[in-house]
């Protein structure tokens, strides 16, 4: 049997598919080559962090309405964010009446047992009339920690390897959905991540990213002290060759011990991404951020003092529905200071559900000119920024064949800049160190210099 996984939104997202292809090939399952093999079971695994993402997930699952009626027997099944919104499980229900399984954020370890429920049931059909099973699990289960720690992983990001560290998130900004449908915050045991770390190291991965909506709140929730800071240099302890990333630090708990921990590790790359979402105290408090402008430039001074060649990424929000001109000021204000090594722009997108979206709305206009002026200004400050690194050496972890340049390789320095050169595929997972010789916008060019 062959499976197809298709994947919308965030890292976690992404590391959550490896485990569900893991569940898949511990049936016997194998991947499909691409879209135009067979599948006997294909999972979308969903995002609803914004609307044209859910948007995207529904009318994919509406596409292969048609390959399920040429092919009665391929399982579909639907799982991730939006499958936990309140009212998602029954509208795919009712208005996709071929779905066969629907599953929330923390159930999808059961996918093998409801698949077999489904063949099983499948077996017994002795005539049309005869009602299939249907699966609809999105309950939070008690044992979620438990069973995700037993969970198999068909890891598909070598030579990185995504390891959650917390799940969920307890924020509850006004504009995001994300508490509603992950759940409140549940740390991993420290001993569990540092031992899934050492595995990933010794198995070849150079590089590991920790994973939580908000991995600076890591260990509150555990009774030993855990912390953060602790997990950090725990993981920098651990022998071998590789580097760590981490995603995503809300503002609000960033602390000058992790700040250390950083700077003064062998491991932790010197780079972090770290929403600012606006540049607006007004803003940033009707979206409960809980930090202000200041707070925020002190953090940036405090990197900077630690790791003076940190990069900094951010994201960045417009049309929130309290933005006014002089917010959306402040916010182009604040990107020209601090001046990010690159920032993921959005035009706010109400969710159902959340504070926000009984707001007054901005204008869509008035958001599309907004976020113009914003990609404008951080387009130029990446631009300048990267043609400091022309001329000089940098250690990047080769991390696949370059899609758009053939013969060449392409991965990060440890700031987190792509670069782009001459290189066998052979040598992916290899450190290298290349020299920069041209810059284009936030991409890099260089050469191997071993």
């Amino acid at each position: 049997m062959r499976y197809r996984i298709v994947t919308y939104g965030c890292q976690m997202n992404v590391h959550e598919s490896e485990k569900l292809a893991g569940e898949l090939e511990s049936m016997g399952m194998t991947a499909c080559k691409d879209e135009t093999e067979r599948a006997d079971v294909i999972v979308f695994n969903t995002c609803c962090i914004r609307d044209n993402a859910e948007r995207r997930a529904l009318g994919n699952i509406g596409v292969v309405k048609a390959e399920k009626k040429r092919d009665p027997d391929l399982i579909i099944a639907v799982c991730g964010c939006m499958t936990q919104q309140e009212g998602m499980a029954e509208v795919i229900k009712e208005r996709y009446p071929y779905v066969d399984i629907v599953l929330g954020t923390r159930n999808i370890f059961k996918l093998p047992e409801e698949i077999e429920k489904v063949r099983a049931a499948r077996a017994r059909i002795k005539k049309r009339s005869d009602k299939r099973y249907r699966a609809f699990d999105t309950a939070y289960p008690e044992d979620y920690l438990a069973a995700d720690e037993n969970a198999p992983v068909a890891r598909t990001s070598y030579p990185n390897a995504w390891v959650n560290i917390i799940y969920g998130c307890n924020n509850f900004c006004t504009y995001c959905i994300v508490p509603y449908v992950r759940g409140r915050e549940l740390s991993r045991p420290m001993s569990a991540v540092v031992d899934e770390v050492r595995r990933a190291v010794d198995e070849g991965y150079g590089e590991i990213t920790l994973l939580g909506q908000n991995v600076n709140s890591y260990g509150h929730d555990l009774t030993g002290g855990e912390s953060f800071e602790k997990l950090l240099r725990e993981v920098d302890r651990i022998e071998g060759k590789f580097r760590v990333r981490f995603m995503t630090s809300h503002p609000k708990d960033l602390t000058d011990g992790v700040i250390a921990a950083m700077a003064e590790s062998d491991k932790i790359c010197s780079n972090i991404h770290l929403p600012v979402q606006s540049g607006s105290d007004k803003v940033l408090k009707d979206m409960n951020r809980r930090y202000t402008r200041d707070r925020y430039f002190s953090l940036i001074r405090k990197l900077r003092e630690a790791m003076p060649d940190i990069g900094i990424t951010t994201d960045v929000m417009v049309g929130f529905p309290t933005e006014s001109e002089e917010d959306f000021a402040d916010t182009m204000d604040l990107v020209r200071r601090v001046r990010f090594s690159n920032a993921f722009t959005f035009i706010y997108s109400p969710r159902k559900g959340t504070p926000a979206a009984a707001m007054p709305q901005i204008p869509y206009a008035v958001k599309r000119e907004r976020i113009g002026e914003l990609i404008k200004l951080q387009n130029s400050v990446t631009k300048e920024l990267s043609e400091d690194y022309v001329g000089g050496v940098f250690e990047v972890l080769a991390e696949d064949v370059s899609p758009k340049h053939e013969g060449m390789l392409c991965g990060r320095t440890e700031s987190g800049r792509l670069a782009t050169f001459p290189g066998e595929a052979s040598r992916v997972g290899e450190f290298i160190k290349v020299r920069v010789t041209e810059a284009r916008s936030a991409s890099l060019f260089g050469v191997a210099e071993d």
